[in-house]
């Protein structure tokens, strides 16, 4: 009996993940969707050739299994908060957001629901949670993106920071994974789950530069433990149509999504 999704959140990730699901993803059926912009919504489905309804985040924590949530940060809670209350599984990329609202959690716990971090754009986060097991000593993560990756971010608006006409690399931010997310909620979502897989956020040390040197979103990260010693570099290729997204954003969605009905999942 296939399992039926909602959608939360009709842009950039929603469109790859909706048109996925129709065409891919056995075991699945794209049930409905909700957006911030019912028209927009509508047209965008009429030119996927998909026939869903478009919804409230209510209804759709009403009638859907999984919930897939890829709408701004701002609006996690009112489609997190139902959808776990109901017991639905919750699959988010919005690591900043639970680091934001702990509670959420809790919420899962007592409705039966379960919260899924998709987590594809920043790669090694098994290791990481092995290591977890045993004693890490510290984590460190340095993220470079191009300042069009950039520019909207909280931060930066906030503190009037002109990235257009940068010519060499700039420190925007030093310090832990929780106080970037906060400072950059739609920009460092990895740097929020590596707090969430390792030592926790508070403890996991962040960098985040403005370089445009780079065409792609980077991110290195080191991890000193008892049980190893190790470093990864990922460098994800930005969205046309938003540059803070990378592409591997969307099919990070699409592959925890296919591990649900997969007979064999690998990795953990």
């Amino acid at each position: 009996m296939a399992q039926t999704v909602g959608i939360a959140g009709f842009g950039t990730i929603g469109t790859a993940v909706a048109t996925r699901i129709a065409r891919d993803l056995p075991g699945l059926e794209l049930l409905a969707i909700s957006a911030g912009r019912r028209d927009v919504a509508e047209t965008r489905l009429r030119s996927l050739d998909l026939t869903v309804p478009v919804v409230s985040a209510g209804e759709l924590a009403a009638s859907c299994d999984i919930i897939v949530e890829c709408a701004p940060t701002a609006a996690f809670l009112s489609i997190a908060e139902p959808a776990l209350a109901a017991g639905r599984t919750l699959i988010t990329v919005s690591g900043a957001a639970i680091l934001e609202h702990p509670g959420i959690v809790d919420v899962a716990r007592a409705g039966g629901g379960q919260i899924i971090l998709a987590t594809g754009a920043l790669l090694g986060l098994d290791a990481v949670r092995a290591a977890a097991e045993g004693v890490i000593h510290s984590v460190r993560m340095v993220t470079r993106k191009p300042p069009r990756s950039l520019r909207t971010a909280k931060y930066v608006v906030e503190n009037g920071i002109d990235l257009d006409s940068l010519a060499e690399p700039l420190l925007l931010f030093r310090g832990s994974a929780r106080e970037g997310a906060r400072a950059f909620p739609s920009n460092v979502n990895v740097a929020a789950a590596l707090g969430l897989a390792g030592i926790g956020a508070d403890r996991t040390e962040l960098e985040i530069w403005a370089d445009p040197t780079k065409l792609r979103n980077c991110h290195r990260i080191d991890v000193d433990a008892d049980s190893a010693r190790f470093g990864f570099e990922i460098e994800n290729i930005p969205t046309d149509e938003n540059p803070g997204t990378g592409r591997i954003t969307a099919l990070s969605m699409i592959a925890a999504l296919r591990a649900i009905r997969a007979p064999l999942r690998v990795g953990t």
